[in-house]
């Protein structure tokens, strides 16, 4: 278990709130779809509207948590979250409820924002990032569980989120202020450059294609397992219940691995197996088939994020580019139930499956490319390196030491000038009054005196 005297529970709750209505989605809108006069593309409109709204938020306000201070917008976010979410779950009125999600999308962006800047000024962001995951996972497991039972009203999703907003504000009290100093040291300037700028972009365009992926199989699990696989309702729904608990299981795994098998490792290789997994889902024509797709997927798809999650932190001590990798992300998962609805109409379930595989294993590449460049094993000559020793980089990973603190090759190292000393001149034997052992500082192959 994580020791509770080292994890930051204000901001794995604060991440919590801001990453349930990702998780969500799917009954998010399959409620709207069947609870308002809207059709399934409406409806999913209006998820990826609130989607993109989050988004927007982080790419609004990646830098100015620390000039605005995190308490005032975590509460801020926290607030807009309540009134909008709690709007949309209490009207039928369409414009109102997709004014309720835009609002709602916005301030569960800001929440998020600010959680993932203050994860990334952790010791250990990985291993915050890792509870956060875990404690989503498990409360919308609980709502997929729960939901059901309470009737059809297309709120009752929406409602969840804001309850889960208004509990968490209490703990808001316990972040820093304006006035606090920057996670990245005293007399930080608040303008400082975003450092590892090509490694970041790099970073965030492929993330955007590999949760687009991820969401477009999401967006259409429930049609495949129904019309291909031959599930019915309750089955399904209870396919989707052990694959989220799965998922608890794979952000245990995640936290237990903690660093010892770096980033590059997870990362590539697990977005290689996920790619595997989406193919097999989605090619999936038995019940037996595409539960076991499913649970593996969501298996090993919380494993690799927390690992994406904390390679972003580590790009960036003042947390910018966890912020913007995170937005991009979002802006990722709002567009793949559309996407994944156009490839499945036009190449078949199938045929998405590969697709989307494809895809995931072109981004893997740059994906485990930034992790080895950042991660203390640089990818191009004349990194700066210990004489005889470790590489720089490898050693602030391994201490904790933040990324910023080590210089970006090609951006601010210095060339190493190596200036050969020459052995002092060793005396001779007569220079002693008593004979003894030779001089260490003797010149290899020399003779005895």
């Amino acid at each position: 278990m994580f020791a509770p005297r080292t994890t930051p529970w204000p901001l794995v709750a604060l991440f919590t709130a801001g990453y349930l209505p990702p998780y969500l989605l799917p009954t998010t809108v399959g409620r709207l779809d069947t609870g308002l006069p809207l059709t399934s593309t409406q409806a999913g409109a209006i998820g990826s509207a609130l989607l993109l709204s989050s988004a927007t938020a982080g790419f609004l306000l990646a830098s100015r948590v620390q000039r605005i201070g995190a308490r005032t917008l975590a509460r801020l976010g926290l607030a807009l979250a309540v009134l909008g979410y709690g709007a949309a779950s209490l009207t039928t009125a369409v414009p109102a409820v997709v004014a309720g999600a835009m609002l709602g999308g916005f301030g569960s962006g800001t929440a998020t924002t600010v959680a993932a800047t203050r994860i990334a000024a952790e010791r250990d962001p990985h291993r915050a990032s890792t509870v956060g995951l875990l404690t989503v996972s498990a409360l919308a497991g609980a709502v997929y569980l729960t939901v059901p039972h309470l009737g059809r009203a297309h709120g009752l999703p929406l409602a969840a989120i804001a309850l889960t907003a208004l509990a968490v504000w209490p703990l808001t009290g316990r972040l820093p202020g304006a006035t606090a100093v920057s996670p990245a040291g005293p007399g930080t300037d608040v303008t400082t450059p975003l450092p590892h700028r090509r490694s970041g972009l790099v970073l965030a365009a492929a993330v955007l294609c590999w949760s687009m992926a991820q969401n477009s199989l999401w967006g259409v699990s429930g049609r495949i397992g129904l019309t291909q696989a031959g599930l019915g309702d309750a089955t399904l729904g209870a396919v989707f219940a052990v694959a989220l608990g799965a998922g608890l299981v794979g952000v245990l795994v995640a936290g237990a691995l903690g660093p010892r098998l770096g980033r590059a490792v997870p990362i590539g290789a697990g977005t290689v197996v996920i790619a595997v997994c989406i193919a097999l889902t989605a090619s999936a024509t038995t019940p037996t088939a595409f539960a076991g797709g499913e649970i593996a997927w969501n298996t090993l798809y919380p494993v690799v994020l927390s690992y994406l999650i904390g390679l972003a932190a580590s790009l960036d001590p003042r947390g910018r580019w966890a912020v913007l990798v995170g937005s991009a992300s979002s802006l990722g998962t709002a567009a793949g139930p559309l996407t994944g609805s156009v490839l499945s109409a036009q190449a078949g379930y199938a045929g998405m499956g590969l697709v989307l595989a494809g895809g995931l294993l072109l981004v893997a590449a740059p994906m485990t490319a930034v992790a080895l460049h950042t991660g203390g094993r640089p990818l191009l000559a004349g990194a700066i390196r210990r004489r005889g020793g470790t590489p720089a980089a490898l050693v602030a990973a391994a201490t904790g030491t933040p990324s910023g603190a080590v210089p970006e090759v090609g951006a601010t190292e210095q060339p190493v000038v190596e200036i050969d000393v020459d052995a002092g001149a060793v005396p001779v034997q007569r220079a002693y009054d008593t004979a003894g052992p030779r001089s260490a500082a003797a010149t290899p192959g020399s003779g005895t005196g």
